[in-house]
């Protein structure tokens, strides 16, 4: 068995014994695997747990629901009022801590009232690499990451999703809608909708991988550096509808998508808190 199999066995090992689980399900790549995973190795000992709340994009939710019901998962449906924890709405630098430590406490609440043993959330590897103070919320309450702890990276999480038919398996990465906006910049539920509309606009367009960042009233686009020709062919297009959408201003980013952008202006030794 090749290295990437064993850490897929490894991973099964972890989940069995986790016993009854609670999948932290966002329908993105990690966690549909970890999911897929879970069902594998538990069967009906499993189910997803899904978070709806306007700082997700609305289309995740459907894709969410659409997975588990092809798949035959058990699904709870948790509403979350991110925009209600103390200190969210002033985008602080930890704002991904308090809104995971909230977040994490309700279904971990919800979830052991119906008989779960184990909450799992889908962090990774590559996770590791980046200024993720949610993953320092993620360790305090107790929440298993079993996809780190078999030492899986997304490229391998892609392969195997890949092998086992997942239709996620090429999904562009996803994220909350909060972490389009400069740290600082209040968020409200209009601005959330705004950048979620956009990216919406841009979908439809033909970008694969697409951010809308806000800065006030400005729409700072990142795309592929090979979709930059498609950027420039509907930039009046473009423009309209994020004027329509309530920007004043668009703007494309040189740099290109990437993720995480808006901790580049945090200070260099900031470093992952696990």
């Amino acid at each position: 068995m090749d290295g990437l199999h064993l850490k897929l066995e490894k991973l099964k090992e972890i989940l069995r014994g986790c016993g009854r689980t609670a999948v932290a399900f966002s329908g993105g790549v990690d966690s549909a695997f970890l999911l897929r995973a879970a069902r594998d190795a538990l069967g009906s000992r499993c189910a997803a747990f899904t978070a709806s709340s306007c700082i997700f994009p609305a289309r995740e939710l459907g894709e969410a629901k659409d997975f588990c019901a092809r798949s035959g998962i058990r699904q709870e449906i948790i509403p979350f009022d991110a925009l209600s924890v103390e200190g969210f709405r002033q985008n602080p630098p930890d704002r991904c801590y308090l809104c995971k430590r909230r977040l994490f406490g309700l279904l971990s609440e919800s979830a052991r009232k119906l008989g779960f043993s184990c909450i799992a959330e889908g962090s990774n590897m590559d996770d590791l690499g980046d200024y993720r103070p949610g993953l320092r919320a993620i360790a305090e309450l107790g929440i298993r990451s079993p996809l780190r702890e078999a030492g899986l990276y997304k490229s391998e999480i892609r392969a195997l999703s890949r092998e086992m038919g997942l239709p996620t398996w090429d999904k562009p990465s996803c994220a909350c809608l909060a972490s389009r906006f400069a740290y600082g910049e209040t968020i409200t539920e209009k601005k959330l909708a705004m950048a979620d509309r956009a990216e919406m606009f841009l979908i439809s367009l033909g970008f694969r991988q697409q951010r809308v960042r806000v800065h006030g009233d400005t729409a700072r686009i990142e795309v592929l550096p090979e979709q930059f020709g498609l950027v420039m062919d509907n930039r009046e297009r473009i423009a309209a509808a994020f004027r329509k959408i309530g920007f004043a201003y668009s703007a494309l980013d040189l740099t290109g998508y990437r993720t995480g952008s808006m901790n580049e202006t945090l200070e260099k030794d900031k470093s992952p808190a696990v």
